[in-house]
């Protein structure tokens, strides 16, 4: 593990950025360098992030999607809220975040029915929570989807959002999240394979609909859940992706996910071979395209294994990362055979004698993983060294991955 500052020589390799770069390799690794080579294969990891073929049991966002929102009330308690007030909790604001990641490949159109349905049981008989009782958890779907049924044709819908009135008392809004039927339930001649039960508060928290809704993309959760409940949830990637922290500060998906989910186009993602030195600009990720320029690349990889790999892209202030702590170069473990909550991305962290917005990140000893300009990194037990020369004035990073074999 290494850090130094480049002093002296960092002039003259900023000088010889532009030479470099249109060569990109030296040696062998002017070799195939396709993004399919640093593909991880999908496992059987629940929500693997291998990503050579698209998991079928799922959609996949990368066209206009179609999501219901039914609004649950229950016998113990009179709502306090419309139906319209929680629909704006989290729209437009749910897809505007989609609409940015995707760089406008996918549009998550919400389509609320705008009254409240009852429910045929008291709040509290369902004893909803985190970790719910199956059979319970069972028979508030299946009343859920009973009641829903004469008011929604879910044939038209690929996500369904279940909201419960967040007032009830035996609401708990820790219990939101995505839940597969564990038995076949069918509606409108269609079998409904999983559902959003959301139980948020009035206003909710931030980007949750957002987290989940990754959820029903196959995207995994990236925090870590202490064995007892206690301990800190986010040393993973804390604040780098909406799937580790709503509440992040930089809550952009990952480039890994955007692959995955079809918004980087392989001419975007570079597989970084070697032996070699290999010199390239780094658009930040969450940065808009320039119309008519093309999109740069987001995302460089390099295969560390059969199930693993490094990736390595540039996080800047805009977009849905505007609010970040640091900007600069996050470089970050990616494991295909683990499961959801398991730990498939681990950020690495560049400053670990540091950190940073102790007032404002879930995770300050991350607040500031990435490299700055003048900075460089050696990953440890990988033999992968990432230097930043320099930021170019349209905001691209320049970086050096040197790879040892």
């Amino acid at each position: 593990m290494e850090r130094p500052t480049l002093r002296a020589g960092a002039a003259v390799f900023t000088s010889l950025v532009a030479l470099a770069a249109t060569t990109l390799a030296a040696g062998p690794a002017s070799a195939d360098t396709s993004p399919r080579r640093c593909a991880l294969p999908r496992t059987a990891a629940h929500h693997s992030l291998g990503l050579d073929s698209w998991n079928s049991a799922y959609p996949r966002p990368d066209r206009t999607v179609d999501a219901v929102m039914v609004f649950l009330s229950f016998p113990d308690s009179a709502p306090l809220t419309t139906p319209d007030d929680l629909v704006a909790d989290h729209f437009p604001a749910t897809s505007d975040f989609f609409r940015n990641a995707s760089y406008g490949r996918f549009l998550l159109r919400p389509h609320p029915v705008r009254r409240w349905i009852r429910m045929p049981r008291a709040s509290t008989e369902y004893r909803m929570k985190r970790d719910w009782d199956a059979e319970r958890r069972a028979a508030y779907l299946r009343d859920a989807v009973s009641v829903a049924d004469p008011h929604v044709d879910f044939s038209r819908y690929d996500v369904v959002y279940l909201v419960a009135d967040p007032d009830a008392p035996g609401v708990d809004s820790d219990a939101t999240k995505v839940v597969n039927f564990e038995r076949a339930t069918k509606a409108d001649g269609t079998e409904l394979k999983r559902a959003v039960t959301v139980f948020e508060r009035h206003p909710p928290d931030r980007h949750v609909l957002a987290h989940e809704t990754g959820h029903v993309f196959d995207l995994p959760d990236l925090y870590h859940r202490p064995t007892d409940g206690k301990g800190d949830w986010d040393t993973h990637v804390g604040d780098w992706d909406v799937m580790g922290s709503q509440f992040g500060l930089a809550p952009e998906f990952l480039g890994w996910h955007k692959w995955k989910l079809g918004w980087l186009d392989e001419s975007q993602v570079r597989c970084v071979t070697g032996p070699a030195d290999r010199v390239l600009a780094l658009e930040p990720l969450a940065a808009a395209p320039v119309p008519g320029r093309p999109g740069g690349t987001r995302l460089a990889v390099v295969r560390t294994g059969q199930n693993t790999a490094l990736a390595i892209e540039a996080r800047g202030a805009t977009g849905n990362d505007r609010d970040t702590c640091k900007e600069g170069v996050l470089l970050y473990r990616v494991r295909n055979e683990e499961a959801s909550g398991a730990g498939p991305v681990e950020v690495i962290d560049t400053h670990p004698r540091s950190g940073a917005c102790w007032d404002r990140s879930v995770y300050p000893q991350l607040a500031d993983a990435p490299l700055g300009v003048g900075e460089s990194f050696t990953v440890p037990g990988e033999r992968v060294r990432v230097e930043v020369a320099d930021r170019t004035r349209t905001g691209a990073w320049t970086v050096k991955i040197t790879t040892v074999r």
